[in-house]
């Protein structure tokens, strides 16, 4: 029987496919020749469920993840995190905002990173305004930063493709707005006067969906700007009690999810659950879809990701995971914790993650999918 040291690079290559993401850092420990095979490209880490980036450390401002799929918390020293709140997650990237209001592209396995030119205009956050409007205290600049970006794509991983494009909804009414590698500014996008729910790339188009369930898609041409697409959703289907619109790809499937839910005496917003709408574009049409074959979807801050639970099944069959995403208007002592898991097939929610574990005062909690190469 050969020594571990005498495999050939086949066959450790191989061996590596069968590994998640953190049996792959451990095997890239060994030596320098085992090192040298896990960062190869065609050798990736086994297919696995996403992660949540979770908070900082206050003692050691390391930044916490959770494994879903170990059911165990990891503690990683990555310092361009520090201090930075999590507006979104693409590809195995991070989109984190400094003090300064200031943002950065980063993957925080490989520690590659992308500084964000300034955001665009955002005034209408300014002390001033907001503390009139929600007739609340000044705000602090760790509340400022969880507010002017509310969510971040990217059309390509950029280790793929070099001219991938950035895309955000900011400000008051979540305006959607890009960046491209070389450009000294955001671009804004006009053309609508409504307040934006979700972001969507989808067959090489970038999709947006309103708080009033219409979709637009951004015209790049000439000077940008958003075009209604036309499938209008009948009210009593996806727009009464609906507290958030997502957005997602299914298989080359565009689905329209609604989160319904409640806002309790305590100030909490608690999901009930949630409505899955297809739209289809070339027919301009939808239609309600009561499971979605055996997959697993995952919503929030980040680029909404599925799964198959065939290849994966330590996740719920036809289970909707999400997360919370902070509302500046909720009161901050109430705390920001509803995540759970719906289940399509019986209707119910449940949890998959302790509160108790995880208290967020200000960091929302982001799913994100190990890139480590």
């Amino acid at each position: 029987m050969a020594a571990w040291s005498d495999l050939t690079v086949d066959v450790l290559g191989h061996i590596t496919s069968f590994l998640p993401v953190p049996d792959h850092y451990r095997f890239g420990a060994v030596c320098k020749n085992w090192r040298s095979i896990s960062k190869q490209k065609r050798h990736p880490p086994a297919p696995q469920l996403p992660w949540l980036v979770l908070e900082d450390d206050k003692e050691t401002r390391n930044r916490k993840f959770y494994s879903l799929s170990e059911a165990k918390h990891y503690s990683l020293d990555i310092p361009e995190l520090h201090g930075r709140y999590i507006c979104g997650s693409s590809h195995g990237w991070l989109f984190a905002v400094d003090l300064n209001i200031t943002g950065i592209l980063i993957n925080p396995f490989t520690r590659e990173c992308y500084e964000l030119p300034p955001f665009p205009d955002f005034s209408e956050y300014t002390y001033t305004n907001v503390t009139t409007l929600y007739d609340c205290e000044p705000w602090t600049f760790e509340e400022m930063q969880t507010i002017i970006v509310w969510k971040a794509i990217l059309s390509h991983d950029p280790k793929e493709r070099s001219d991938f494009t950035a895309m955000i909804l900011f400000g008051e009414k979540n305006k959607p707005a890009f960046w491209r590698p070389g450009d000294s500014s955001w671009t804004v996008i006009h053309g609508l006067d409504y307040s934006m729910d979700d972001i969507l790339y989808f067959k090489e188009n970038f999709y947006v969906v309103g708080a009033n369930s219409l979709l637009s898609v951004v015209d790049f041409q000439c000077k940008p700007k958003l075009v209604e697409v036309g499938i209008e959703i009948p009210g009593e289907i996806g727009v009464q009690g609906g507290i958030q619109k997502y957005l997602i790809d299914f298989n080359g499937h565009m689905l329209l999810l609604e989160r319904l839910g409640h806002l309790e005496e305590n100030g909490k917003t608690i999901t009930d659950g949630f409505i899955v709408i297809e739209l289809k574009l070339e027919q301009n049409c939808y239609s309600i879809w009561n499971d979605i074959n055996g997959y697993a979807l995952f919503l929030g801050r980040n680029a909404c990701m599925h799964v198959d639970t065939c290849r994966l099944p330590k996740c719920k069959k036809n289970g909707i995971y999400f997360t919370h995403q902070t509302e500046f208007v909720t009161p901050v002592e109430f705390g920001f914790y509803d995540l759970g898991v719906f289940d399509m097939t019986n209707k119910t929610t449940g949890t998959f993650y302790s509160v108790e574990v995880f208290f967020p005062q200000v960091d929302s909690p982001v799913w994100i999918t190990p890139n480590p190469w």
